[in-house]
């Protein structure tokens, strides 16, 4: 006859017993309880009782408060957490998890204060304390360069904050992009000239022409223009620019899996090309691809006379 477990009853008299179950509880369910789930497994227990030993909790640095939309939520803390924000009190423990689920995306400081519904004066307060104690940073955004995110310290942020390597202290670097945009387009036309000189079929010069990303990106990475490190996507990017100047096309053959610069077995390829027609002049002159052209004559808001785009192109 197999064992019949019975659960044993928790003594609602003693309050370390009342802590442990909190703590068993908060290790079945690692996303987090709420007040329900407490009372729902010790519905004798008195909503006094329930507080104290939740704070009692929070006070040891055991548990971490959050608020999601249905109210308080209490989560076991792991031991590295704990130390860290040892000697903390309870409203910077909810700042720095707020901050701590935000990831390497950070979070802005009124988004801190709808989740903690704790006062802006407080907050500001907390996070100067925090920076002060290197548990979090503030990085500028390029979404909003008057305003900051806050995440932790030991965390790098992620592209969509910091602009990845087309930016430098939020300022988009366009001189780089453009000899960036130019070298892979060497690399390419010397790829697709070695080609013709081999006087090859027509066939076998056209494959040979091709290059994949990661040869571009290996001879970019060569030349030891970038004072960042490249990664395939930028290089990509940089190619996809290329194609729609026209000066690239691409096309995706099958390869084998493991296969250097292949994604879910398939393998992108870029070669350049010469446009069949060359483009007239007036395409060539601002005034060819200028917007508001029917809006543009002397006398009036848009004008030739004080169009800063035709002056530069003059100058240049």
């Amino acid at each position: 006859m197999s064992e019949v477990k019975v659960k044993k009853e928790t003594n609602l008299s003693d309050p370390a017993e009342i802590e442990n179950r909190i703590k068993e509880l908060c290790q079945q369910f690692p996303h987090g309880i709420t007040d329900q789930v407490i009372q729902n497994d010790m519905p004798h227990l008195e909503p006094q009782q329930r507080a104290m030993a939740i704070n009692k909790l929070l006070s040891l640095g055991l548990l971490d408060l959050l608020r999601n939309s249905s109210g308080l939520l209490y989560r076991m803390k792991d031991s590295q957490s704990a130390s860290k924000m040892k000697g903390s009190d309870n409203q910077e423990k909810l700042v720095y998890q707020i901050i701590e689920d935000a990831g390497n995306k950070g979070i802005w400081s009124r988004d801190i204060r709808f989740k903690s519904n704790l006062p802006l004066t407080e907050i500001n307060k907390i996070l100067k304390n925090l920076e002060s104690k290197k548990l979090i940073k503030a990085v500028k955004s390029v979404a909003a360069s008057k305003k900051k995110v806050y995440m932790l310290y030991n965390l790098q942020p992620d592209r969509s904050v910091t602009g990845g390597a087309w930016y430098s202290d939020q300022d988009f670097e366009s001189e780089f992009v453009e000899v960036l945009n130019q070298q892979c387009f060497k690399f390419l036309q010397s790829k697709a000239e070695a080609a013709r000189d081999s006087k090859q079929s027509p066939m076998v010069q056209r494959n040979s022409s091709f290059a994949t990303s990661h040869e571009v990106w290996k001879y970019i990475c060569e030349l030891g223009i970038s004072k960042v490190d490249l990664s395939m996507d930028d290089i990509e990017t940089i190619l996809n620019t290329l194609i729609y100047d026209g000066k690239v096309e691409m096309t995706v053959i099958a390869a084998k899996e493991g296969t250097v610069g292949s994604v879910d077995g398939q393998m992108k390829l870029y070669r350049g090309v010469n446009p069949v027609i060359q483009p007239t002049g007036l395409v060539k002159t601002p005034c060819g691809l200028c917007p508001v052209f029917d809006d543009c004559h002397e006398g009036g808001e848009i004008s030739p006379s004080n169009c800063i785009y035709m002056s530069e192109w003059l100058d240049f």
